[in-house]
């Protein structure tokens, strides 16, 4: 295929990213890639979940989110739920919907900007720190510490010797996190290339969501395999038994919400689980980090 025509500016000086093949400024994407978006990153299902069907089993999944916040707040417990993964992977959905019913006093969502001059000379993990829940809050952190493992380490924000340095503190810093009695819960949501490529282009042509896009993101796609490597490395050597990672196929996002959301549940021991409402996880969905690389682990190009 003939290489796309360079992408204009937008109003904001920034230049969309082209990768091979593709132009996001395109009104229509190729066949190949909408044929192959689903599928992408072998993903095991042939079909997307209905919107019925989802909002059949969500109902339930958030009266039970009611009942662990208000336990958490009786019983003073702090918990942390960490999600990271690739851009598009619909981590803010998946946090919006964990929360859409919750008190934002006892719930609240942290998604930190680049760090300023001031927090650059801090301890890498000190404005982390600072963001951690009080007794009886659960706090949702949009992306997280591992920027350092991810898009730090893609980009060159930082050196090789900073990313080595973070892969053996970070489970070192979740441990003292563990001893001072907070619930860890990491969450990786990963997508396939031409499921990215997908996301990324209706972003751009949807002016309520193109605020979504920085031009750390349109670096993503021509970077895909970059980033592979370097969060296959992070998960390897950063889930613990303390602090395990677990892996979530999100190319489907009604089904990588709903089962986010039943792994939370399952974890924590709140008071009055209904079992039955929460129902079964699907380990196609969620998938425990030893399995994920044991099978490859990120999807990578040709």
């Amino acid at each position: 295929m003939p290489t796309a025509k360079a992408p204009r500016k937008d109003k904001s000086g920034r230049r969309p990213a082209k990768a091979k093949d593709f132009d996001i400024e395109a009104d229509t994407l190729p066949e190949w890639i909408i044929d192959a978006a689903y599928h992408s990153g072998d993903y095991p299902y042939g079909k997307r979940m209905k919107r019925k069907r989802y909002n059949r089993e969500m109902e339930p999944l958030q009266i039970e989110l009611q009942k662990l916040t208000r336990w958490a707040s009786k019983q003073g417990e702090r918990i942390v739920i960490v999600f990271e993964g690739r851009d598009g992977a619909g981590k803010g959905g998946t946090i919006s919907r964990f929360t859409q019913h919750l008190n934002p006093r006892q719930a609240r969502i942290v998604a930190l900007p680049k760090p300023s001059d001031t927090e650059k000379g801090q301890w890498y993990f000190q404005r982390y720190a600072a963001e951690m829940p009080t007794a009886g809050e659960i706090v949702f952190f949009d992306r997280s510490w591992y920027n350092r493992a991810g898009v730090e380490r893609v980009m060159g924000f930082c050196t090789p010797e900073e990313t080595e340095a973070f892969l053996r503190e970070a489970p070192v810093f979740e441990g003292m996190l563990a001893r001072g009695g907070i619930r860890l819960i990491k969450l990786f949501l990963t997508i396939g290339r031409e499921m990215q490529i997908t996301r990324l282009h209706a972003r751009w042509h949807d002016p309520l969501k193109r605020w979504k896009l920085s031009p750390i993101d349109f670096e993503a796609l021509p970077r895909f395999d970059d980033y592979s490597r370097a969060f296959d490395e992070m998960l390897g050597r950063t889930s613990t038994e303390t602090a395990p990672w677990f892996v979530v196929r999100s190319n489907d996002k009604l089904r990588a919400r709903l089962n986010a959301i039943r792994h939370v549940l399952r974890a924590i021991p709140y008071k009055d689980k209904d079992e039955t409402a929460i129902g079964q996880l699907d380990d196609k969905v969620v998938v425990s980090v030893e399995r994920y690389l044991d099978k490859g682990g990120e999807p990578e190009g040709p």
